[in-house]
């Protein structure tokens, strides 16, 4: 059959545009490198970490396990390969820190990571019944919890309500902090951190996890000047 001349011209006005199209459409995010199996231990698990906090403080990151093979996959079951207790401010989000994306991480937040039995029992599930052989307490510079913690040391007087309960779990570590004149805020973050990791260490439902070596439990602090999450 002819071709007439303005069906010629549709057709090549229909591909220009497809052609355009294509061009310039962005790369879905499905299209993203897959991550690499489960790593099957803590230091595997801490250096995937490692890696994403690299890309992410250079604007380089990959953003995977977010597109539909990865949806589908977590229909039937998860396997995160760390937990990550970290506080609830909105600058700090894991999956956004550490590069990482669905499945990866079984995250529970809280102001100051202060720990409950809520929380306690999220993490233990994670532990016990998931298998994850990493837990990372996340603190962080500035955090508003600790600074509060911090004013209630200086002034004698803890905040009402709910948020006098933050301050009270925090205060105990505040008051064994020496202030040697620096920083005493982030000198708290940092030892908040590790006190708490301490206790996660210590926690009965956790301690022979730990003693056996198949769970580790590490203290991190996030600077939100450099995006950099260092290890305590």
């Amino acid at each position: 059959m002819a071709i007439t001349r303005r069906g010629a011209l549709r057709a090549s006005l229909a591909g220009g545009v497809g052609a355009a199209f294509s061009a310039v459409a962005p790369v879905p995010a499905w299209s993203a490198p897959a991550s690499p199996p489960r790593p099957g231990d803590a230091a595997a698990s801490l250096r995937l970490l490692e890696q994403g906090n690299r890309r992410w403080r250079r604007h380089a990151s990959r953003h995977p396990n977010e597109g539909r093979g990865r949806r589908r996959e977590l229909v039937h079951g998860q396997a995160p390969f760390a937990v990550v207790l970290g506080c609830a401010d909105s600058r700090v989000p894991p999956e956004l820190v550490f590069d990482r994306g669905l499945g990866d991480l079984f995250t529970i937040r809280s102001a100051g990571q202060v720990l409950d039995g809520s929380v306690l029992g999220s993490i233990g599930y994670a532990a016990e019944h998931l298998a994850v052989p990493l837990i990372v307490v996340l603190g962080h510079a500035s955090c508003g919890a600790v600074t509060a913690a911090v004013e209630a040391h200086r002034t004698g007087e803890v905040p009402r309500g709910h948020v006098g309960y933050l301050v009270e779990e925090i205060l105990p570590v505040v008051d064994a902090t020496p202030d040697d004149g620096g920083d005493f805020v982030d000198a708290c973050v940092r030892a908040n951190a590790v006190h708490i990791a301490d206790r996660l260490r210590e926690d009965e439902d956790l301690r022979g996890l730990v003693e056996s070596g198949s769970l580790d439990v590490v203290p991190a602090r996030y600077d939100l000047e450099t995006s950099e999450a260092v290890w305590l």
